[in-house]
């Protein structure tokens, strides 16, 4: 019984001299931010997937001043969405154009036919 509280009184005396560790933030220092030059690219990669329907076109290019570019999804509804955008200095405008007519995938419910008794 004596070794118990000996050792439970030391190990009370040890933690008492454990020095806890030191949690202030550590930052690096800055990095020099540098304007890079904007550079020309174009793109265009399509998806046509029958089994999942998924059908996705996306084309872009840029002079490094002016992003121009398309892209066309088709959405559940049967509609195919046909987005051209344009974007600069000034800003992003869209044109956002609907091809084809909206079908619902779900007919209306019938409504009940009450009996009079």
């Amino acid at each position: 019984m004596k070794c118990i509280v000996f050792a439970a009184l030391l190990a009370v005396v040890a933690a008492g001299t454990y020095k806890a560790a030191d949690y202030a933030p550590k930052y690096a220092a800055p990095v020099e931010d540098y304007e890079q030059e904007k550079q020309p690219y174009s793109f265009t990669w399509d998806v046509k997937d029958e089994d999942t329907y998924n059908d996705f076109v996306h084309s872009e290019k840029s002079d490094g001043k002016v992003i121009t570019g398309s892209y066309r999804v088709e959405l559940p509804d049967g509609r195919t969405q046909i987005v051209n955008y344009r974007a600069d200095e000034n800003g992003n405008v869209a044109d956002v154009i609907y091809e084809g007519e909206a079908q619902s995938a779900y007919k209306a419910p019938a409504y009940p036919a009450y009996s009079e008794y």
